[in-house]
């Protein structure tokens, strides 16, 4: 993060000494979604829960990071509400890839983990109407949206998930359990 604050502060300073536009120059032009990410970015970590960590596997790019879950008490994660009576002791892994034409259109979210829960496929496909550009509820994306704004949504993709935690809980429950002890440790 710091390289990419170092690089906008030096080239402001390179536009502001130069009086033409030459090729390098274009080249080393910082896009508006690596600017927007620079504060995004800073935002989200101070807001984030002790038990959710970002990791930046490349720190030049803020695009593409991935976010892992803990959970605790109570945690909320990046694109769901997660509780300690169904995922406690497990840890899920989440990548996030935030597109050039962003903040028009939304980051791209997956679960690396396999998980049992209504919101996420077992190959870790997510289904939030703030994900999507075009959204019948229109609570899909905005550009006035920012990654916080992934906080905590509900919104059924695995259908049998959410069936089977409406019909039993319980069985739910174990069924939660036996993913985090074959997946999620």
């Amino acid at each position: 993060m710091l390289t990419l604050a170092s690089k906008l502060k030096r080239d402001d300073g390179l536009k502001g000494s130069r009086t033409s536009t030459t090729a390098s120059d274009s080249t080393r032009r910082v896009s508006v979604r690596d600017r927007l990410l620079v504060k995004e970015v800073a935002e989200l970590e101070a807001n984030l829960p002790c038990t959710c960590k970002v990791h930046f596997p490349d720190p030049n790019k803020l695009h593409c990071f991935q976010l892992t879950v803990t959970p605790g008490f109570f945690v909320l994660c990046c694109v769901f509400l997660i509780d300690e009576g169904y995922y406690q002791g497990g840890k899920f892994q989440f990548e996030t890839e935030v597109p050039d034409a962003y903040n028009m259109v939304p980051p791209k979210v997956r679960c690396l983990t396999r998980i049992w829960h209504p919101n996420i496929t077992e190959t870790g496909e997510i289904c939030l109407s703030l994900l999507r550009e075009h959204s019948i509820d229109g609570t899909g994306w905005a550009p006035t949206r920012t990654l916080k704004d992934l906080l905590n949504f509900d919104d059924p993709l695995n259908i049998e998930a959410a069936e089977h935690h409406l019909r039993d809980k319980e069985d739910f429950r174990n069924k939660v359990e036996d993913y985090i002890k074959r997946y999620a440790r």
